[in-house]
């Protein structure tokens, strides 16, 4: 008898706890139509990352190999197809 009593405060403690959650969107169901404030919150965040993208300079080609070769090592020679032209 104590366990369910334990249990039955546990749970009247707990409720309150529920009710101050937003309810979660199931499966199926129509997204909620965004406000005005929340598209151009969205708009203003699409607009930063994409300024963000525009600062990163561009990098060469890499060669992750480059330390480990000598540098008077001549490159490889290009491989020959089927028809027997070489690839470039």
């Amino acid at each position: 008898m104590r366990v369910f009593l334990a249990a039955a405060v546990i749970v009247a403690l707990a409720q309150p706890a529920f009710a101050q959650q937003k309810p979660v969107q199931g499966y199926g169901e129509a997204d909620k139509d965004k406000t005005l404030q929340e598209l151009q919150a969205d708009r203003a965040a699409e607009k930063a990352y994409n300024n963000s993208l525009k600062n990163i300079p561009d990098k060469g080609p890499t060669d992750p190999w480059g330390a480990v070769r000598a540098p008077d090592a001549p490159k490889a020679p290009a491989k020959k197809t089927k028809t027997g032209a070489t690839a470039q």
